[in-house]
C-alpha cells in the first residue's frame, strides 16, 4: 500500500502549495475590501473610522509581499500577476479615498478641493504606472502618492485650508522630483532604526485614531519628526544605480 499511495505526495504537495499561493492573493485583495469600506465611512465623515480601514490595508501592504516571496506565488501561480493586484489595491487606499477624504472634508478651500482630488487621483496614478518608481534597492524615487499618509497628517494637523491646498500642490509635484524615500520594510541601511521609527509612528497613529485624530501636542510633534526622519533617511541612500 505503501508504494501504491507514493505517488500521490507530489500532486498533494503541488494542491498544498497553490492553495497557499491563492490565499496570499485573496489577502492581497483584501485590501480591496478594505478601500470600499474605507470609503463608505468617509462618505458618512467618519473620518476616523476611514483611517482605521487604510491603516489595515496599509499593514495588508506592508506584510503580503513577504508571504509572497517566502511561498514562491509568482512561480506557482504565474497566472495571477501579484505585481498588478498590488497596484489596483494600492491605487485605491493610497490615493483614490484619501483624494475622496481632502476632497469632501473641508480641509481645504471649498473653491479648489475638488480640483486638488482631480490633481491627487491623476499625478498618483501616474505614480503607480511609473516603472522608475522604485531603485534597484527599494528606494521610492520622488513623493510616493502616499497620500493615505499625508491625509492622516492634515487631518490631525489641521492647518488653515489655504496651507493644506499649499501642501497638497507641491507634494503633487514632488511626486515627478527624482528625490529617494525610504521603503521602511524592505531597506537594510538603518534597519532597526528605520523599523523602530515605524513601530512607534504606528502607535502613534492608532492613539490619534483612539482620540478622534487629536493626539494632543506631543504625540503631533513626535508624528512630526518622524515624517521628517523618513524623507530624511533617504538622502543617506547608500547606492546609487
Amino acid at each position: 500500500m505503501d508504494l501504491i499511495d507514493q505517488p500521490a505526495k507530489p500532486k498533494e504537495d503541488r494542491k498544498s502549495r497553490t492553495a497557499a499561493a491563492f490565499a496570499v492573493h485573496i489577502f492581497t485583495a483584501s485590501g480591496a475590501a478594505c478601500a470600499l469600506l474605507a470609503l463608505i465611512a468617509a462618505v458618512r465623515s467618519d473620518w476616523p473610522q476611514m483611517f482605521v480601514w487604510l491603516g489595515i490595508a496599509l499593514f495588508v501592504d506592508g506584510v503580503d509581499g513577504t508571504f509572497a516571496r517566502r511561498l514562491c506565488v509568482a512561480e506557482v501561480l504565474p497566472r495571477w500577476s501579484g505585481d498588478v493586484l498590488d497596484l489596483v489595491v494600492d491605487i485605491l487606499n493610497y490615493v483614490f479615498v484619501p483624494a475622496y477624504a481632502l476632497a469632501a472634508s473641508g480641509l481645504l478651500p471649498a473653491s479648489v478641493a475638488i480640483p486638488l482630488g482631480i490633481v491627487v487621483v491623476v499625478t498618483g496614478t501616474l505614480y503607480f504606472a511609473d516603472r522608475l518608481m522604485k531603485t534597484s534597492d527599494y528606494y521610492f524615487r520622488g513623493f510616493p502618492a502616499l497620500w493615505n499618509v499625508a491625509a492622516f497628517y492634515l487631518f490631525v494637523l489641521k492647518p488653515a485650508p489655504w496651507l493644506g491646498a499649499l501642501a497638497v500642490a507641491i507634494l503633487a509635484a514632488l511626486t515627478f522630483v527624482p528625490f529617494h524615500v525610504v521603503h521602511p520594510v524592505r531597506i537594510a541601511h538603518l534597519r532597526a532604526l528605520t523599523t523602530t521609527a515605524l513601530v512607534v509612528w504606528a502607535l502613534l497613529a492608532m492613539l490619534a485614531l483612539a482620540k478622534n485624530l487629536d493626539p494632543g501636542l506631543w504625540a503631533v510633534l513626535v508624528l512630526c519628526l518622524l515624517a521628517i526622519y523618513f524623507v530624511g533617511v533617504g538622502f543617506l541612500r547608500r547606492h546609487h544605480p
